[in-house]
């Protein structure tokens, strides 16, 4: 049972993949650093010093804090704040991921389309090599 766990450890896929999830990782904390320390800055000062970390709404009649820290532990809140920061988190991730997937695909279209580009012509069919032997021959008479 070690040995093939060692080999399904091994494989290039499993490696990739915990590549990917490793580097994603770290990407999302470069995102969301974007997000909460530079774009919804920008926001609040457009918006009139909007902050949406501390919008939220008490389930109960105990929750009377300020600031969304104090209230969740007075009670149940439903933090719609922290919900926008998350959702504006994955709309500045999908859409570098897609500009990232974009630019792969046009550079593998590129690639592609020299190796097509380079690649000899086919040799002709017998026939017709056949006929075009027969006319430099008869071309040489």
């Amino acid at each position: 049972m070690l040995k093939e766990f060692r080999e399904f450890i091994a494989k290039g896929n499993v490696m990739d993949l915990a590549v990917g999830v490793i580097i994603g990782g770290a990407f999302a904390l470069i995102v969301k650093s974007l997000t909460d320390d530079v774009i919804m800055p920008i926001v609040g000062a457009i918006f009139g010093g909007l902050d949406f970390s501390n919008y939220f709404i008490g389930l109960s009649d105990s929750v009377t804090a300020t600031t969304l820290e104090a209230a969740r532990e007075q009670g149940a809140v439903l933090a719609y704040g922290s919900f926008i920061t998350v959702l504006l988190n994955f709309l500045i991730l999908a859409w570098i991921i897609f500009l990232m997937v974009k630019a792969v695909n046009n550079i593998r279209r590129s690639m592609e389309q020299e190796k097509v580009e380079d690649a000899a012509p086919p040799a002709p069919p017998a026939d017709v090599k056949l006929l075009t032997e027969i006319r430099d021959l008869l071309a040489r008479k």
